[in-house]
């Protein structure tokens, strides 16, 4: 320590949080601050008097004369209220030696003798930037922080030969996998109150796991029918918390209860029944809870890759049939990423890469100062549903604020060639255009093909992440273009039929007009998954003799064109969109209005087509009246080559009035049949003839 050397040490603490209060209920976290700057902020425990936290974080200090001051806040909706506040010194603890330090909390402006007890555990350890960087490589995961690495930011320079170290880094390497899974059913509410307009939904959260249930309009008793799993860890105990809230309009969310489930005591296998009571006048939950065991997550070194012998492969696929709800396992090894964008003034970068498989995530450690990283580690992942895709994210370490990010790239499952090595380029984070960068890997995917396929008609699994969606005039004119694509299609398609009823080519239509005869004559339901089979193997048969492409593809046009082409696009787009809702919500209402009787001689016209089309069809067969109708429908241009083409059904619905309609002919036919007399005097008072009046 006395040498003149460039020194930096670093805090792992380990919190254990525990506060004595006199009475009441609060929300406590904690605040962490070196030289009056926050580099940490614990959890938010809700309504406990004696939270535990079981959290653990480093910080790199540049003098061991600091003083680390720890702050107790309770979360409130307006502002939080300090709790009292304790200090940490440094300056005389040893290095590799864990200090469990009961921290008496004070507050100068409460008259509080007693504010509480925080204990801490701190560990210093010491890094001599002067000794040589080692081959070896340690990497640090924390589940309920997001932090990105712990020994790599600690000992970037730094070779251990302490044992103990060892354990420590082993069992933090323990902590980024999970060993169960917490299935959770929301079934329902019941006897929830009903005043006012708005929508509710449940929120459950497992350490940093979260989830939100779908929003349904405030009713007494709501059906959710929601299912999805949440990863358990060995080492975390936390208990799950749950609560009903409601929101209505703009205003702020309103919670209904909140209560916490321990899970210490479910058995896996076993489902447990909740019907949870909430705030008093609020009603109850009911939902499901079962906890299952996962088996065959695992990260290791690239020479000892758990699925390299085909009897580990067999041994893998066979205990995941002990495990519901899985197919199979993924293997994923990740060697190295290549040219990766800078992110520090020197030229470097600080990359990881982190992999998730739906709601799954692993990472791999940090390597510091390089855009040319090896990590050479090997993930497995149980796989639920053969169809999700890999998604490969590389990012840069940036101390304590958010990872940099410098390129992603997504894998589907089925498209994976087992033990070929690929490289592929990085994308940004839209996946739309390259990024700079490339990545190398190696996938293995094993699975259960009975199984894959059964789970395929299940359910798709929800992801945790919940997407802040924002108007986006690109996106709208995308979606507008993808519309218009598949409109387009179907449009010439039914050109293509029309064509044939316009016997434009006679060898053509009278072919159609054949096949038309025989199918209807011999039709029968089987035919109709027939026809689907035999145009998907067509299809697939132009695909491989290469006469057609599948284009996967989707090049706007709206990023070839210039500003005021891109004005103009975004005004076409707006009534494409205005019209296209003009015209469903016209149907819509029309269809309604037969209903109600809005015009009695349509809807009387509409009784006696129905009661004819009754008898026709108890009368007479279908086959024969389809036979009737493509008759018809292809002689009516020989009979009458002037004939205009309609549709009975569309025409006869233009005759019924929407809502809109409606309310403009009922003006007018109160106008016709009487005038108030406050009417004839404002007609007399503006001077307006009636004639001119009513031609207005």
């Amino acid at each position: 320590e006395t040498k003149k050397l460039f020194v930096s040490h670093s805090i792992m603490l380990l919190v254990f949080i525990f506060l004595y209060l006199i009475s009441g209920t609060s929300d406590p976290y904690v605040k962490f601050k070196l030289e009056g700057k926050q580099f940490y902020k614990s959890k938010v425990v809700y309504k406990n008097l004696n939270p535990t936290w079981n959290e653990s974080f480093t910080h790199p200090l540049r003098d061991r004369e600091h003083i680390v001051e720890v702050r107790v806040y309770d979360k409130n909706r307006t502002a939080d209220e300090f709790m009292g506040s304790s200090t940490i010194s440094l300056k005389n603890l040893e290095l590799y030696k864990t200090y469990e330090m009961e921290l008496p909390l004070d507050d100068p402006k409460s008259k509080e003798d007693d504010m509480g007890v925080i204990i801490v555990d701190v560990c210093l350890m010491f890094r001599d930037a002067t000794i040589k960087r080692s081959p070896v490589r340690v990497f640090f995961y924390m589940r309920c922080i997001c932090s990105s690495s712990l020994l790599s930011s600690i000992f970037p320079d730094f070779f251990f030969f302490d044992a103990d170290l060892f354990l420590v880094f082993s069992e933090v390497l323990k902590n980024q996998m999970w060993t169960g899974v917490l299935g959770i059913t929301l079934v329902e509410g019941q006897d929830l109150p009903q005043y006012g307009h708005g929508d509710i939904y449940v929120r459950f959260r497992l350490g940093d796991q979260k989830y939100k249930s779908k929003s349904l309009c405030i009713q007494a008793n709501p059906q959710w029918r929601e299912r999805f799993d949440f990863n358990q860890f060995e080492d975390n105990q936390e208990p799950l918390q749950v609560e009903v809230c409601s929101k209505r309009g703009r205003k702020g969310e309103e919670s209904w209860g909140m209560f916490e489930i321990d899970l210490s005591r479910l058995t896996f296998n076993e489902r447990q029944l909740y019907t949870h009571a909430l705030d008093p006048g609020k009603g109850r939950l009911v939902f499901l809870v079962t906890p299952r065991p996962c088996w065959g997550v695992s990260i290791s070194d690239i020479e000892t890759a758990p699925l390299e012998k085909p009897d580990e492969r067999s041994r893998h696929l066979k205990n995941s049939h002990k495990c519901v709800g899985e197919v199979g396992f993924l293997q994923v090894k990740v060697i190295k990423a290549n040219d990766l964008p800078t992110t520090d003034l020197n030229g470097k970068s600080n990359p990881l890469c982190v992999l998730e498989l739906g709601n799954c995530k692993l990472q791999t450690h940090t390597i510091y100062k390089t855009v040319n990283p090896e990590w050479n580690k090997v993930f497995t992942f149980p796989v639920k549903d053969i169809n999700d895709v890999i998604e490969l994210t590389v990012l840069d370490e940036n101390g304590d604020k958010a990872p940099n990010f410098l390129g992603k790239v997504t894998v589907p499952l089925l498209s994976v060639q087992n033990g070929q090595q690929i490289c592929l380029l990085l994308k940004k984070e839209d996946l739309e255009s390259a990024s700079k960068g490339t990545i190398t890997l190696v996938l293995d995917v094993i699975y259960n093909t009975v199984r894959a396929g059964i789970g395929t008609f299940q359910p798709k699994e929800t992801k945790f992440i919940e997407e802040n969606l924002k108007f986006s005039k690109k996106i709208l004119a995308r979606n507008i273009y993808r519309v218009r694509k598949i409109s387009t299609a179907v449009l010439y398609t039914l050109q293509y039929i029309k064509s044939c009823f316009q016997w434009e080519s006679t060898q053509r239509s009278l072919i159609a007009f054949l096949i038309f005869l025989v199918t209807v004559w011999n039709w029968e339901l089987f035919m109709l998954p027939l026809f689907l089979f035999l145009l998907i193997s067509w299809n697939y048969f132009q695909l491989t003799v290469g006469k057609a492409s599948s284009n996967q593809d989707l090049v706007s046009e709206a990023e070839k064109r210039g500003l005021m082409d891109k004005i103009y696009m975004v005004q076409e787009v707006v009534l494409a969109v205005q019209n296209i809702l003009e015209e469903v919500a016209n149907i819509g209402e029309r269809i309604k209005n037969i209903f109600n009787w809005s015009v009695p001689f349509l809807s009387c016209l509409t009784c006696i087509v129905l009661f004819v089309s009754t008898a026709l069809l108890y009368f007479i067969p279908l086959r024969y009246i389809v036979l009737i109708w493509g008759i018809n429908k292809f002689t009516k241009k020989l009979r009458n080559p002037y004939a205009i083409d309609n549709n009975e059904i569309l025409d006869f619905l233009k005759r019924v009035p929407s809502d809109v309609q409606k309310v403009r002919v009922q003006f007018y036919i109160q106008l016709g049949r009487e005038f108030p007399e406050d009417f004839s005097l404002k007609m007399t008072h503006f001077q307006i003839p009636w004639k001119q009046y009513f031609l207005a």
